[in-house]
């Protein structure tokens, strides 16, 4: 009888795993920028075009890779960040998971180029849906290029659901902002197509938000302090007389990963009650800082969606902060407008 249940090909397996993790050129571009913070690059250089659809190159000067290594980081479930589960529980690193590049590879054109500070010359390898088509040697810098071209070549259904240029370069521009706000002592150059988005030198956390947003902006903001045995937190709030009409440009980091959490969100907007008009929200970016035993970041293939051990505890940390600051600037009245548990219904 003919078997019904079958072991997929190596290279359709790969594309199927790569749309958990490649969903748009941003995706590839978030992937990249991981994997040179996670290198030390002290400057990471960006260019897209056509919105990352035909190329998307990240260059660092960061710690790069050996040629065994650099062959190996293509192979699914190949990654330097943890070896057993322990690992997994105690992640300070923003990759881990080990499927990057392979997804990565498995639905794109790429080129790969690095060198270690004890090498001479660089491995440079061209790989086209999960096929090594060429290992060479040439010279280059300390650090890693990498090279994507023509994203979903191979699987024109999916490039077919891709938006249009300015669509895909507002989520790249997303995507590189967050990097640069969660490590602004690293420069970062974004350019798409011919035009020079920023090119953003090392600064403070303040000199960055400036760069990024502008003085009027940079001027609105209040900061935010506090810390605990289990938790620090430090950002910026806008005043309320800065507040816009959208959620936008609202940021967590949490341990230097950028987080999506609405529970979060609302402990900020709590602390704003009665300060604003309905539908309108405050600018922040918040810094949280806890022990990585305490929360789960493998929740989710995108990493952005955690799982606290103590969310309530968490949720209070940061509204208390937000509540602080504003009270501390003659903003809100030092009041409690509703119970402690109000949030109860929120999480």
């Amino acid at each position: 009888m003919e078997r019904k249940i079958k072991i997929l090909p190596e290279s359709l397996a790969s594309k199927i795993a790569a749309g958990e993790v490649v969903q748009r050129p941003a995706s590839i571009v978030k992937e990249l920028l991981e994997n040179s913070i996670d290198a030390d690059a002290k400057k990471i250089t960006v260019v897209i075009k056509d919105g990352g659809k035909t190329f998307i190159q990240v260059k660092d000067d960061g710690s790069g890779m050996n040629e065994d290594d650099a062959v190996t980081s293509f192979q699914r479930h190949a990654t330097s960040k943890i070896s057993t589960y322990d690992d997994l529980e105690n992640i300070r690193t923003l990759g881990f998971r080990g499927e990057a590049l392979a997804s990565i590879a498995a639905v794109s054109q790429v080129e790969l180029i690095t060198r270690t500070q004890e090498t001479d010359v660089a491995t440079k390898i061209r790989i086209e849906g999960v096929e090594i088509k060429e290992i060479t040697k040439e010279a280059f810098e300390r650090g890693t290029s990498i090279t994507v071209k023509n994203l979903f070549f191979n699987t024109p259904g999916r490039r077919n659901f891709l938006k249009n240029n300015t669509t895909e370069f507002k989520h790249v521009f997303d995507v590189v902002v967050r990097t640069a706000l969660s490590h602004p002592e690293v420069g970062v150059n974004f350019i798409s197509g011919e035009e020079t988005v920023f090119n953003l030198k090392p600064a403070d956390i303040s000199d960055r938000i400036r760069d990024i947003f502008g003085e009027k902006l940079s001027d609105s903001l209040i900061d935010v302090k506090s810390q605990s045995p289990f938790i620090h937190i430090k950002g910026f709030v806008s005043k309320p007389d800065f507040s816009r009409k959208t959620r936008v440009e609202q940021f967590f980091f949490l341990n230097n990963r950028y987080i999506v959490s609405r529970n979060l969100n609302y402990a900020v907007y709590q602390a704003f009650e009665y300060l604003l008009e309905k539908g309108s929200y405050p600018f922040f970016i918040i810094y949280i800082e806890i022990d990585p035993h305490k929360v789960d970041v493998n929740v989710h293939p995108s990493k952005m969606e955690v799982k606290f051990e103590d969310e309530r505890s968490i949720y209070h940390a940061i509204n208390s902060a937000v509540r602080n600051a504003l009270m501390a600037n003659n903003l809100v009245p030092s009041v409690v407008f509703r119970g402690e548990n109000d949030e109860d219904n929120r999480l």
